[in-house]
């Protein structure tokens, strides 16, 4: 059963979108799920048939560098232009949400122009915009591509988008497109915010997620290296044996940093995003400082990787994915 009053209809919540205050990111009230317990997955993970995902082996040799990729929405020759100057700089290009807009290709379709250039795709799911038939026609798609990986997400409302007037459909929520995921033969990762209230229950929540099928997990802006390396090793002891990868933020302008600010339960370390604003090169602080946070972040015990996730201000996609490139490179 969902929970009570919860507007996404989920199952396993919390999802990612609860504000520090406790409160819903649809409406003021509290999350419904915050005086309930953890909800188990009501199985254990199933095997994985056949050879070892490409990216997931890729990882346990060395940290991966995945990163977001900016582009117009509905454009493909954004999309194109922007995966060009990522290329060869990073090992995979996360193909998440638009920031800006909820209209926008399909996920198959995306992930395709994207292979096409010979950039391998970590391509986002929601739950949001489609029922779970849907989902699976979606699956089998990339299955079919064979995209490197699905990053499975519930979804943000869309009463917090440019489309309020859409009916959401929240048919499965994250933990249940996970099993879906798998079950299609795909390279699963699901995220998870450490501070997101409760944060002293988010490390089993993980856990639930990967016994539905998760095999790697993106942890959210969580702050300094110390908060993440507490988030992973408390993750790790309730039983989450799954490699993470930690979401670095990029922002080389004021633009960027104005969309950064918007981000919900965001969390960086202390005068992060101040620094970069003051900075007379914004572009160089940016750049140098996400450079320095990444390495920070793999020093951590259990992070095989980094995501750069940058968010582009209208018109400068091709600056930041050019920045992307840069800093994929300084990280070798």
């Amino acid at each position: 059963m969902s929970a009570p009053a919860c507007p996404k209809a989920m199952t396993y919540g919390p999802c990612g979108g609860v504000a520090e205050d406790g409160s819903c990111e649809v409406a003021p009230d509290p999350c419904a799920f915050l005086p309930l317990p953890t909800v188990r997955w009501p199985r254990e993970r199933e095997s994985r048939p056949g050879p070892e995902p490409r990216l997931l082996a890729l990882m346990r040799q060395r940290p991966v560098v995945v990163a977001d990729l900016p582009a117009v929405a509905l454009s493909r020759g954004s999309l194109e232009r922007c995966t060009d100057l990522v290329a060869g700089r990073v090992d995979a290009v996360l193909l998440g949400d638009h920031a800006a807009a909820r209209v926008q290709f399909p996920p198959a379709y995306r992930a395709a122009l994207v292979q096409s250039r010979g950039v391998p795709v970590w391509q986002g799911l929601n739950c949001r915009d489609r029922n779970r038939v849907a989902l699976e026609g979606e699956l089998a798609a990339l299955a079919d591509l064979g995209v490197g990986a699905v990053h499975c997400v519930t979804g943000d409302h869309t009463a917090t988008g440019d489309r309020p007037d859409a009916q959401p459909v929240f048919d499965l929520d994250s933990t249940q497109l996970a099993a879906a995921s798998r079950a299609a033969g795909l390279l699963v990762s699901v995220g998870e915010t450490p501070h997101g209230p409760p944060a002293d229950r988010r490390p089993q929540r993980l856990v639930e997620k990967v016994r539905a099928g998760a095999e790697v997990c993106f942890v959210d802006h969580a702050g300094g290296p110390a908060e993440l390396a507490d988030f992973v090793a408390a993750a790790t002891d309730a039983g989450a044996d799954v490699p993470f990868v930690a979401c670095v933020a990029v922002a080389t302008d004021p633009g960027s940093v104005a969309e950064l600010r918007r981000f919900t339960g965001l969390r960086l370390p202390a005068g992060y995003l101040a620094a970069i604003e003051s900075a007379r090169d914004p572009r160089r602080a940016g750049v140098a400082a996400a450079v320095e946070l990444a390495e920070a972040y793999l020093a951590v015990p259990g992070v095989r990787g980094v995501d750069l996730s940058g968010v582009a201000a209208p018109g400068t996609e091709p600056t930041t994915a050019a920045a992307l490139a840069e800093i994929g490179r300084a990280l070798g």
